[in-house]
């Protein structure tokens, strides 16, 4: 099980107690090593070199040696150039910084980039050029190749609609101009996923209280559309209960970094386990089809305005200046291409298929080397060995859920419930 930060903070100087700004550091180390953080070489190499700071301290020529910040891994990929200039900044520009102000200077750094705290979901536009859709703390943004083609604060957003695998943005700016922006999802299932994030994240950043949720009566018969709604405290109660928080400051256990691995445990590869098995070959080549093309594609989405005669969190100033939905602003050197495995694939809770995750030294395995470890597994398991493997049940209904724990039951202790 791997825990993750769902809802990013707007400022994360405002958060209270150490370990919060501690536990928020370590997602966004792990999104820029995803390719989630994406963000031009200059600010790269200055985040990378606040990991290096926190994590190992002052440079030492004694302990460490010429080409050392090359044994770690910061980034899905990067350059002989780039790790020396991760050096040049560790060596000179932050000398005596303690590992708590270390993380503190990049959260900073981090929420001033146009990828910080995404979430996203790769869909396509009206003229079928791939594209990332993605809620963040400040609004809903569009990313395709290198570049920010659309970005709606929270508070113009005033609508999210999905219909089948056509998800819509309504928005108004300055009042007498209203936007509407469409794309397609890969599936339907994919589509409302979408817009269940979007519900929550809007919900979550743009409300005072969350006593204005507004929600649907189940005694009303006649509603057409999903019931769901964000269920929790919005960001403003939240960051108001913090403040309110009375204790010795938790102690934190910090993680040294790993050589050759800043995040040990994450692997590049597609992770397709939550995708049925005879969907899973298509699903990868339209993964990579997707992303292959993205790398070629500048296209901005279409934009339909229509003319009218008739949060939470006051930003900064940088944020106050974030371009509108129509202005295009390059974000990075190289194009917006996150992991694969940290994308959303849910599938239809009917049919739904649960099969074992199964990975050789923490990558996963291709088609046939899965079909090969299945037919190991069959084969060990009729000899009365069990071998239980990693078990995705995301989108699984609870019929499916509780069908699967209770095969698992009979096979561990051979009885039936």
């Amino acid at each position: 099980m791997c825990l993750r930060v769902k809802f990013y903070p707007p400022d994360p100087a405002a958060l209270k107690e150490e370990i919060t700004r501690y536990l928020v550091f370590l997602q966004v180390k792990r999104d820029l090593y995803h390719g989630r953080l994406l963000c031009k070489t200059s600010d790269a190499a200055l985040l990378a070199a606040y990991i290096l700071q926190a994590e190992i301290g002052d440079y030492d020529p004694g302990k460490h040696p010429e080409g050392y910040s090359s044994k770690f891994q910061f980034f899905p990929k990067h350059s002989e150039k780039l790790e020396r200039r991760i050096a040049e900044i560790h060596k000179t520009e932050l000398i005596g910084q303690t590992p708590e102000t270390s993380e503190l200077n990049f959260l900073q750094k981090a929420q001033t980039l146009e990828t910080y705290g995404v979430d996203p979901h790769p869909c396509k536009d009206v003229s079928g050029n791939p594209a990332f859709l993605a809620f963040t703390p400040f609004g809903f943004t569009v990313l395709q190749g290198n570049r920010r083609v659309h970005f709606l604060k929270w508070e113009e957003v005033t609508k999210l609609k999905f219909e089948a695998k056509t998800f819509h943005i309504y928005a108004t700016q300055n009042e007498d101009r209203k936007i509407i922006l469409t794309y397609f999802a890969p599936t339907p299932e994919a589509c409302k996923h979408l817009w269940k994030c979007g519900v929550e994240n809007q919900a979550f950043y743009k409300l005072e209280k969350s006593s204005q949720v507004r929600t649907v009566s189940s005694s009303n018969l006649f509603f057409k559309g999903s019931r769901f709604r964000y269920s929790g405290k919005v960001a403003k109660e939240v960051m108001e209960q913090s403040a309110r928080i009375k204790r010795d400051p938790p102690e934190i256990h910090r993680a040294g970094m790993v050589p050759s691995r800043s995040c040990p445990s994450i692997t590049h590869g597609p992770r397709l386990t939550s995708v049925p098995r005879t969907r899973r070959r298509a699903v990868h080549i339209s993964i990579m089809e997707g992303l292959e093309s993205l790398r070629d594609s500048a296209h901005s989405t279409p934009v339909r305005s229509v003319s009218h005669g008739d949060s939470f969190m006051s930003s900064r100033g940088h944020l106050e200046d974030r371009s509108e939905a129509s202005t295009s602003g390059v974000i990075s050197d190289e194009t917006y291409s996150p992991s694969d495995s940290v994308l959303p694939t849910p599938v239809a809770e009917d049919g739904v298929e649960l099969p074992s995750a199964r990975h050789l030294n923490g990558a996963p395995c291709s088609i046939d080397e899965e079909k090969e470890l299945e037919a190991r597994a069959l084969k060990e398991g009729q000899g009365g060995e069990f071998r239980p493997g990693l078990l995705n049940i995301y989108g699984a209904s609870k019929n499916t859920v509780e069908a699967c724990l209770e095969q698992i039951l009979v096979r561990v202790l051979g009885k039936t419930f």
